[in-house]
């Protein structure tokens, strides 16, 4: 498994991407730190990071009520990093669409 899993593209992260332009979310692996988190996007998007900030989310107890009763799960676990560029770096998400 690699560094970066996927983009996050929320409602709330394309509020804060428009406010400033080189600010990006990504989900990354739970055991990655910020230095290998800024260089895996570095090589990934041929760009200069200047910091990243990263945040832990536990899971979430989920339930579901059926016929034969009640099924309880979990929601897993992950990690997420928000990427600030240097100035003048933009990363296109939708440009191979």
């Amino acid at each position: 498994m690699g560094i970066i899993i996927k983009p996050i593209i929320s409602e709330k992260m394309t509020a804060i991407t428009e406010k400033m332009p080189q600010r990006y979310a990504f989900r990354v692996s739970p055991t990655a730190n910020k230095i290998e988190i800024a260089k895996a996007i570095e090589a990934m998007y041929n760009v200069k990071v200047e910091s990243v900030n990263t945040m832990r989310y536990t899971g979430k107890s989920k339930n579901r009520y059926t016929r034969s009763g009640l099924i309880e799960g979990r929601a897993a676990s992950f990690k997420k990093a928000v990427v600030t560029l240097k100035e003048g770096d933009v990363i296109d998400f939708f440009s191979n669409i």
